[in-house]
């Protein structure tokens, strides 16, 4: 395989990966000369070879395979007997292991063996015999798209690349079912531009020699019958094992230290390996937050490790800077809200020499699981299932009668999801009917029009007709749901971070440690009686016992409002040159009323994270591509 003498661009990374066909030339001719696909020919430095950092790797035709930008330590390519292979993103494997790994392979769908093994998080890109086979990991963390170009079916981690490629124009009807508060299973996986196709997470995408492209499955969730004291050695290993895969290389790393269990293992994970670690802390402003108390109980159990604790005063709140964000984004995201506190710390961490900073993100997700998974046990071990929700009761203060109802809900995933389109103007349903449910049923405000509810009420119809919940029971649907959900917010905030100089990476989204938590007995991961006791049971004797005993968790309730306060002005000015309303998808002066109100009670939820994070979007396209062509509903259907 060769590869472009070009340079890395490190701030607008992506991929496309073509199959060993004539057509596909043409397309890398065009990424070549133009770095950026949605960008004109004339654009400033668009030509500049030594500057669009674009690289290739080839066919063993000599034809090109994968071209983007990528950094060289997130890519590890090897070939071996006509099969080449191609690692992106984070993972532990070196060029020998994958020469072994190809010489191995004689079909591409013996390529979930090796899927299935690696740790980390990374893309898994393979050809041979003019085919290729492309996927992410399952937890969603990294995306596939697809897209016809000049007669050919490519690939790509970005949809914006595949629009800019494609000349594909916004789809509103799809962009209304974005401002769903939250967004329900699958329609999140659907890009927002005509003609651009996205994989699910779990999927892998097959490009065929004639063009063609079609899609397989490659990972299903465990089965949660694991003990806990079966499991919790095997969730050490791997969540070791991933935050290794970022520790490995040595140099010096950040570690978020807010001293819960999620961060605070991380931490001690990563000063065990040949990484100096740096760990920060925000404070919050409430004063009932106890984070820094917790963080510092456990940097005095590090004295190797440097704590770095950054004035609260300092920490942006909610709401900061959303008129400066320009980042290129492929979807809208409710990260949006808290990117100027997600960056804030960023070049403090590099100006210490940190080369990534690890995250504590999803321990909620897989340390812990869903009450829903006591829907079921209730039918299947009610002697067990039925002390553990009257402790739940207690816990969460849910009304009887509302919690017999959601038990007693027994509509399959399709009939539910298709039942919500009816439901979008209602007040947001009680904790228990989410708690216990498909998950929380999504709602429209009064500030989204008659047309964009008509489009999201079709779009939720329509994919009732054919949905499948992501596991066989509700309990695994929703923690699926949930982790995929963080995840794609995720993904843009690594981004992010990387083009800002300083990525951020997330362990416990990695498919080996999502695996070996969700394996677990719901029974043993999720009880009124113990916080997160996989984790807790996991960690014991890597974090000291009197760290392992928080239950508490800050809120940031405080940093929200006073976000909505401070920043009134700037969501006034978002909403009065607001481009959803120029699509016809909101009512202008409705937002801008709620924001010269910021202590509306509504608004102690995140009933309008989603509107912002589609507004942001729209925006973010303006400054990196040629003004939005809207699909209209007509051409559309």
């Amino acid at each position: 395989m060769s590869e472009s003498p070009n340079g890395p661009g490190h701030g607008e990374a992506y991929f496309v990966v073509l199959p060993d066909h004539e057509s596909a030339v043409a397309v890398a001719s065009r990424l070549l000369s133009n770095g950026w696909p949605n960008r004109g020919a004339n654009d400033a430095g668009a030509n500049d070879a030594g500057a669009n950092g674009v690289r290739t790797l080839s066919h063993p035709s000599g034809r090109p395979w994968i071209v983007g930008r990528w950094r060289d330590a997130d890519v590890v390519a090897a070939g071996a007997g006509g099969t080449s292979l191609a690692v992106i993103g984070c993972c532990p494997v070196d060029a020998a292991e994958l020469t072994a790994a190809a010489a191995r392979l004689r079909d591409l769908a013996q390529l979930d063996a090796l899927a299935l093994r690696l740790p980390g998080s990374f893309h898994l890109v393979a050809a041979r015999d003019g085919r290729c086979r492309v996927q992410g990991p399952a937890s969603g963390l990294r995306l596939v798209f697809s897209a016809a170009v000049g007669g050919t079916t490519v690939a790509a981690d970005r949809a914006d690349v595949l629009a800019g490629l494609t000349g594909a124009r916004l789809d509103i009807d799809r962009l209304a079912t974005r401002l769903l508060f939250p967004v329900p299973h699958p329609l999140a996986d659907q890009p927002l531009w005509h003609g651009v196709h996205g994989v699910p997470p779990g999927s892998a995408l097959v490009l065929e020699r004639d063009g063609r492209s079609r899609e397989i499955r490659w990972w299903q969730p465990p089965e949660p019958v694991r003990r806990l004291p079966d499991a919790a050695p095997g969730a050490r290993r791997a969540l070791a094992e991933a935050v290794d895969a970022r520790t490995r290389a040595g140099g010096v790393v950040g570690c978020d230290l807010s001293g819960g269990l999620d961060s605070t293992s991380v931490c001690f994970l990563a000063a065990r390996g040949p990484a100096k670690v740096v760990a920060s802390t925000w404070p919050g402003i409430d004063p009932a937050d106890d984070d820094l108390t917790w963080a510092r109980r456990a940097a005095a159990h590090l004295p190797e490790v440097e704590h770095a604790v950054w004035p609260a005063e300092r920490s942006p709140l909610v709401y900061a800077d959303l008129l400066e964000i320009d980042d290129p984004l492929d979807e809208p995201t409710i990260g949006v809200l808290d990117l100027a506190r997600l960056l804030s710390d960023l070049e403090p961490l590099a100006a210490r020499g940190c080369r990534v900073r690890l995250t504590g993100i999803g321990g909620d997700h897989v340390a812990w699981c869903s009450e829903a998974h006591y829907h079921t046990l209730l039918r299947t071990r009610p002697w067990q299932a039925l002390p553990r929700l009257r402790g739940f009761r207690a816990l969460f203060h849910w009304p009887w009668s509302t919690m017999v109802r959601a038990l007693a809900d027994t509509r399959p995933y399709p009939r539910w999801l298709a039942g919500t389109a009816g439901e979008l103007r209602a007040p947001l349903p009680p904790t228990v009917t989410a708690a216990l449910g498909w998950g929380a049923p999504p709602r429209l405000f009064d500030w989204v029009t008659p047309d964009a509810e008509h489009a999201a009420r079709a779009a939720l119809r329509a994919a009732s007709r054919n949905a499948v919940p992501l596991g066989s029971t509700r309990g695994q649907h929703v923690d699926l749901e949930q982790v995929r959900a963080s995840t794609r917010i995720i993904r843009q905030w690594e981004q992010i971070s990387a083009r800002a100089g300083l990525p951020i990476s997330s362990p416990y989204f990695d498919d080996r440690v999502i695996e070996a938590f969700l394996s677990v007995r719901p029974l043993d991961r999720v009880t009124p009686w113990r916080y997160k006791p996989v984790l807790v049971a996991a960690m014991r004797g890597v974090v000291p016992d009197d760290c392992l005993t928080r239950t508490s968790k800050a809120q940031a309730a405080l940093d929200a409002a006073a976000g909505l306060r401070a920043h009134r002005g700037d969501l006034a000015e978002l909403w009065a040159e607001s481009r959803l309303a120029e699509l016809g998808l909101v009512d202008r002066d409705r937002l801008i009323e709620l924001a010269l109100r910021p202590a509306t009670p509504e608004l102690t939820t995140a009933i309008l994270y989603s509107t912002i994070g589609c507004e942001v979007w729209l925006r973010t396209l303006e400054a990196h591509q040629a003004p939005v062509t809207a699909l209209s509903r007509t051409e559309h259907r």
